[in-house]
Formats: structure tokens, C-alpha cells, sequence
């Protein structure tokens, strides 16, 4: 395998996802906010709120293109770029992803024509419900998306097939219903909401200080604040949820958003904190330059217990007896055990020895659990890059209590009726609207970065995912990517600035 086409295949794929992330949040968040807006227009009769839902629909629907567009680049590179890891899990990948295809999206693209140019040709009624179709289906594409995502990062409800050397799903509710996947949906989307919350009334908060449109702007405001504020709450609750699952599921990921190298009882989450890049494994150099913790507060998250250890990087990779933690030696010696034991079986199938495909299966389903750890060459291989995803998740959690806090004061201000003498308070709406696509971005660093080196955790390291292409060849078509990618990002900017100063 050339490593340098698996990083390129690596960094493509980082590359189509980041920018894909860019439209996603705002389609899920503004496709609802757009059906609350025409609900209020059905039920009320006043014309100033359909046009209030035209405005913002015709911004969802900018977004939503580009958004399809990179989408679909997405998903075919599984298949050009990452060839081993379909075979692998493509019996159980393909699944949600099949039934986001045929359910989800159909039912968001079909009724995306009625919503748009079904104006004054449906009944309110009927258009009503295909706002709310438009805005349910582009959710649940997410769900299927993130629930196979969620099996990336907790494969559940599936076995392996040393006949066919492929992961077969076993039960389709293990897969759909993991705790990982569920947390993974209700926090993602709702980091959507608060993006296009933001987005909003950023945009709302503009026309306020140009003195255009002044009412509509307002109404826009009040919806995007409580949308914002209830969604923001949530996220805080499912962040918490989230974080329990990975401490869970994930404990390196854990530890590497904490920078914590030592496990400890009692730990505290690092609230503010400088990384000393210094430090190595195993010396005794502290882990921060600098840091602010809270006390007890990392236990209560991973554990829900005050008095459970934590395990850190250092328990992870050298083991823990009092703790029964294996070291990644131990994990490494039963993943080459389950490696060898597939190549045996192999053997002895082609041989037609029966005899020896049943000792080498059972050794392989034994092993099982630890098959991806036989493909890394030492301990250390086992730690993801502990600087951008500590980093990026400290920012997350910055903007989010952020968030909360200008949630409340834009709506207490909007519901006083004098929000439009707040001018430094409009003027940090606008300058917030970017802040909600880096605290979106930085959770994904967070969750994929958080993960490596697996592309399936403990199954399948990145490096063994890869299809066998020539690095060259990656690297022209990453360039190609970010130039296509890049100049979508510019014409949807420019088309949106220019809808924006038409107005509603």
C-alpha cells in the first residue's frame, strides 16, 4: 500500500466531507424554520409571513443544491477511494445509506418542486405539507447517514464472514438503534438548528441596522431566537449524552479530547488549557502548558459516577491491571492471532480441509474483537492526533455556551420591542453566523479525527481501508476537488449575498 495515496485518500475525503459540512447544518435547521414560518402564515392569513417563508425558502433552496452536490462527490468516493473498506462492511454500510436514498431523499426531493413553485397552484394546505415533507426528509437523511456513520464508530449488530471476508449485519434495529448512532443524530442536528439559527438572525439583525424591512426582520428574529435557545439546550443535554457514549464506547477519543495521559478518579474537565507539546508518552511532564479545570466534572460525564476512574492515554496503550484494562500489545497480539487465523482459513478452504477452516474460524471468531489492531505496527499507532482534537473540542463547547447566552439576550431584547437600540447586539448577530459553522466543523474534527487510526473502530485501520491507487493520482484529483469545491462555496455565497439585498 502507498502510504502517501492513503493520506491524500485520507485528506480528499477530510476535504469533500468538511466542505459538505458546510451546506448540511444549514439545510437541516432552515428547512424547519422556513415550516414553522409558513405554519404561522396558514394559521394567521397574513401575507407579510408568506413572504417572510418565500425569503427564507429561496436561501434553503441555494444551499440545498450545493449541499446535494457535494454530498454526492461523498458518497462515490467510498467506492474510488476506499474500495477494501466497502468490500468489508458494504452488507451493512450500504444499508442505511440504501434506505436514505430511496426514502429520505426521494420524499425531501419530490415534495422540494411543490415547495418551491407550487405557490398559488396547491392549496395552503397541501403546501404546508410539503414544507414540513421537505424539512422531515432532509432530517432523516441525516439519521440514515449518521446512523451508518455511528456503526463506524461502534459496529454493532453484525458478524464476520470468513467465507466471504465480509461484515454481515445481523440485526438491523442493533444497527439503527445503537446508542452511539442515536446520540450521533440528535447532536448533530441539533448543531444544525443552532447554525441556522444564527444564520437567521444574523441575516435579520442586518436588515434591522440597514432600517429595511423592519417588522418582517423582526418576526424572522423572534423564530430564529427560540429555535435557537430551545435547540442550543438541547444540544447541551445531547452533548452530555454524547460524550457519555464515547467514554464509553471510544475511550481514547475521550482522552484525547481531554488531553488526559494519566487516569484518574475524580477528574476534572479541562475548561481552558494550553497543550505542552512537549510531552511524550510515558514521561512525566504535565500535559498543559497552562489549564482552568472543573473539578469532578470529566467523572460525572464519563462514568456518571463521582468516584469511577477515567481512564487516560497511558492506561489505554500500557494497560491497567487494577483497572482490567488491556495494554494495545495484548489488543495487538490477538488482532495478528484473528489476521493469521483468516489467512489459514483461506488456506485450508481452497485446500477443502475441513478440518482446519473449523479451528482457524474458531480462533478468528475469537479474536474477533481485536482484528484491525493485528494491521498496527506498535502501541503508540493506537492514539489519534491529540492536539486538533482537543482543540477543536474545547472551542465547540465555548461557542455553545456562547450561543446560549446570546440566545436569551437577542430574544429578551427582540420581546422588549426596542432590540433595533441594541446595535452592538445586532451587529454581534452578524458577526456570529460564522462562528456556528466552526463549532459544527470542529465537532466533526472532533468525532473523526477522535477516532483514527480506525475507519471502523477495532476492526479496520485507515491505512488497510484504502484502495491501492497511485498517489499522484489522489493528489491531482484532491486539487481538482477543493478548485470545484471551492468555487460552489463562492457562487453560493454570491448568489445568497445577492438575494439577501433584494430582500423580502
Amino acid at each position: 500500500m502507498d502510504l502517501s495515496s492513503v493520506d491524500w485518500s485520507r485528506a480528499q475525503f477530510g476535504l469533500t466531507a468538511m466542505y459538505h459540512f458546510l451546506f448540511v447544518p444549514l439545510t437541516l435547521g432552515l428547512s424547519f424554520i422556513v415550516a414553522f414560518m409558513e405554519s404561522i402564515y396558514v394559521r394567521t392569513g397574513n401575507e407579510q409571513w408568506k413572504r417572510i417563508t418565500q425569503f427564507w425558502a429561496k436561501l434553503f433552496g441555494i444551499n440545498f443544491a450545493i449541499g446535494v452536490a457535494t454530498g454526492l462527490i461523498m458518497e462515490f468516493e467510498f467506492g474510488t477511494n476506499w474500495a477494501n473498506y466497502s468490500w468489508f462492511v458494504g452488507d451493512i454500510f450500504g444499508a442505511p445509506l440504501a434506505v436514505e436514498g430511496i426514502v429520505a431523499f426521494f420524499l425531501e426531493s419530490t415534495f422540494f418542486a411543490v415547495m418551491f413553485f407550487g405557490w398559488n397552484k396547491v392549496s395552503k394546505g397541501f403546501h404546508l405539507l410539503s414544507t414540513w415533507l421537505v424539512a422531515i426528509g432532509s432530517n432523516l437523511s441525516a439519521l440514515w447517514i449518521l446512523i451508518a456513520n455511528g456503526w463506524m464508530q461502534y459496529p454493532a449488530g453484525t458478524t464476520f464472514n470468513p467465507l466471504t471476508a465480509r461484515n454481515e449485519m445481523t440485526n438491523f434495529f442493533d444497527v439503527a438503534l445503537s446508542p452511539v448512532a442515536v446520540s450521533k443524530f440528535t447532536h448533530t442536528v441539533g448543531s444544525g438548528y443552532i447554525t441556522s439559527a444564527l444564520f437567521v438572525m444574523g441575516i435579520s439583525a442586518w436588515f434591522l441596522l440597514r432600517k429595511r424591512h423592519f417588522m418582517m426582520a423582526k418576526k424572522s428574529l423572534i423564530v430564529a431566537a427560540t429555535f435557537g435557545l430551545l435547540s442550543s439546550l438541547f444540544v447541551l443535554f445531547s452533548g452530555d449524552e454524547s460524550a457519555y457514549q464515547v467514554a464509553n464506547k471510544q475511550p481514547m477519543k475521550l482522552a484525547a479530547m481531554e488531553g488526559l495521559y494519566k487516569g484518574e478518579k475524580n477528574a476534572g474537565i479541562v475548561a481552558f488549557g494550553v497543550l505542552n507539546s512537549d510531552k511524550k508518552l510515558g514521561d512525566n511532564q504535565s500535559p498543559y502548558k497552562f489549564e482552568i479545570s472543573t473539578p469532578y466534572a470529566l467523572g460525572i460525564m464519563a462514568t456518571r459516577d463521582i468516584n469511577k476512574f477515567t481512564p487516560g492515554i497511558e492506561d489505554l496503550v500500557f494497560g491497567n491491571q487494577e483497572y482490567s484494562i488491556e495494554s494495545v500489545s495484548e489488543k495487538i497480539a490477538k488482532g495478528r492471532l484473528a489476521v493469521g487465523a483468516l489467512k489459514d482459513f483461506k488456506t485450508a478452504q481452497k485446500a477443502g480441509d475441513e478440518a482446519k477452516m473449523q479451528e482457524s474460524e474458531k480462533i478468528l471468531q475469537d479474536n474477533m474483537g481485536y482484528f484491525g489492531y493485528g494491521y498496527l505496527d506498535k502501541p503508540e499507532d493506537a492514539i489519534p492526533p491529540i492536539a486538533p482534537v482537543f482543540y477543536s473540542f474545547h472551542i465547540m463547547v465555548a461557542l455553545g455556551g456562547f450561543f446560549i447566552v446570546l440566545f436569551m439576550a437577542v430574544l429578551f431584547l427582540a420581546m422588549g420591542n426596542d432590540i433595533e437600540d441594541f446595535k452592538k447586539t445586532l451587529w454581534l448577530c452578524v458577526a456570529s453566523i460564522p462562528l456556528g459553522y466552526i463549532a459544527s466543523e470542529c465537532g466533526w474534527i472532533v468525532a473523526e479525527v477522535g477516532r483514527q487510526p480506525w475507519a471502523i473502530e477495532g476492526l479496520m485501520p485507515v491505512g488497510i481501508a484504502a484502495t491501492n491507487l497511485s498517489g499522484t493520482n489522489v493528489m491531482i484529483s484532491f486539487w481538482v476537488f477543493a478548485a470545484l469545491f471551492t468555487a460552489l462555496l463562492i457562487a453560493e455565497i454570491k448568489i445568497m449575498l445577492k438575494q439577501i439585498k433584494i430582500g423580502f
